[in-house]
């Protein structure tokens, strides 16, 4: 009897301690389902990480009763006693913004939120709350909350079984986050700025390996230039990748890179100069792209010298013949232009080009610009 105690005692001992140590991991209780959704927009990530109620023939009796509850109200648990509704099942609902965000119009810093709802019959009250480690919303205190944004609820059509969060309606720049559940859907417009979160970016990494290469300053400054933002900023950049000690190259895409941050900043004068001195670096697909795009810009003379001086560096070659014939049809000089445009047919490298001069040789011949 005495060593039949002693064996209870001993094994009674034994599970305290497992329970000490922590419980096996099991699937979620309730039968509810654990799930993540994440959008990239830009560079900013999104994530959600929630818990999925099911309605469970609930139908009519999920929204404005203890399933999901309206106002602010008292659990029973925990410390909060004017608890939002979870916004999910079991544990908090989570958002991470890897970048600053806009929701619905509203600043809201990088970093992950617990997210809780104070539901109406028209309405919702979304709060991102700074506490997202908190079981539901037992704990919920409105001094933790980073942000509120109130939203109209809207009607869905079917029966949505299983709670979840989708991202809709996405623009370069945005997109719209909807909880849908039952016959409704509960969306907020989430926005970032790109662009700060991509120079942020170039910042950061110009300051590690990608720093110790000249193109990633072009890469950086040029895309500036194509955005329109942040041009002070590229122009030292650029100036970077020309002089940078020990990683600075004078070429031209460093060049032309300055150039393109001078021009965008109205200086047009001191691009020209730059241009003139990264036109002997230039190989002939640069100098030809380069020409075109003083072509579009209605400068036809200096693109006639670009055109020009790409084709006595590399005569007699379907990109010089096709872009001095180019130069000089925007100069009117047609027969000139169609007699290079004839002895570029032969040379075209795939049917596409040859197509192309093709039909600018017939409106050489009507007497018109192929420009």
């Amino acid at each position: 009897m005495k060593l039949k105690s002693t064996f209870f005692a001993c094994l009674l001992l034994l599970t305290l301690q497992a329970f000490s140590q922590g419980q096996l991991t099991t699937a979620p209780g309730g039968g509810n389902k654990k799930a993540s959704v994440s959008e990239q927009i830009g560079l900013t990530k999104i994530t959600i990480n929630y818990d999925r109620p099911g309605v469970k023939g609930r139908e009519g009796k999920i929204w404005g009763t203890p399933v999901a509850h309206y106002g602010l109200i008292d659990l029973g648990f925990g410390t909060s006693k004017a608890a939002p509704w979870r916004a999910g099942a079991n544990e908090n609902t989570t958002i991470t913004f890897s970048h600053p965000v806009k929701v619905e119009g509203k600043d809201l810093a990088a970093g992950t939120y617990g997210i809780h709802m104070i539901l109406g019959e028209q309405e919702t009250t979304i709060i991102f709350s700074k506490n997202h480690t908190s079981w539901g919303s037992f704990y919920y205190e409105p001094a933790e909350d980073a942000l509120r944004v109130t939203v109209k609820n809207q009607a869905l059509d079917k029966n949505v079984e299983w709670l979840k969060y989708e991202f809709t309606d996405q623009t370069e720049t945005g997109a719209t986050i909807a909880l849908q559940w039952e016959k409704r859907r509960i969306p907020f417009k989430v926005e970032t700025d790109i662009h700060a979160a991509q120079i942020a970016c170039f910042e950061n990494e110009l300051r590690t390996t990608p720093g110790f290469a000249w193109q990633s300053f072009v890469q950086a400054a040029n895309y500036c230039v194509q955005n329109n933002v942040a041009l002070e900023k590229a122009l030292a950049w650029a100036d970077q990748g020309i002089s940078a000690p020990f990683i600075g190259q004078k070429n031209f895409q460093t060049l032309s890179a300055k150039a393109g941050v001078l021009l965008k900043m109205n200086k047009t004068a001191e691009a020209d100069v730059l241009m003139k001195e990264a036109i002997p670096f230039g190989n002939m697909n640069e100098l030809h792209q380069y020409a075109r795009t003083l072509l579009a810009a209605k400068r036809n003379k200096e693109a006639f010298d670009v055109f020009k001086a790409n084709y006595d560096k590399n005569p007699n070659q379907f990109t010089t013949n096709v872009g001095l014939a180019r130069a000089y049809s925007a100069n009117g000089e047609y027969k000139k232009a169609l007699d290079l445009m004839k002895a570029a047919l032969p040379q075209a490298p795939n049917e596409l080009n040859k197509n192309s001069v093709a039909t600018m040789i017939k409106k050489l011949e009507e007497g018109k610009d192929v420009n």
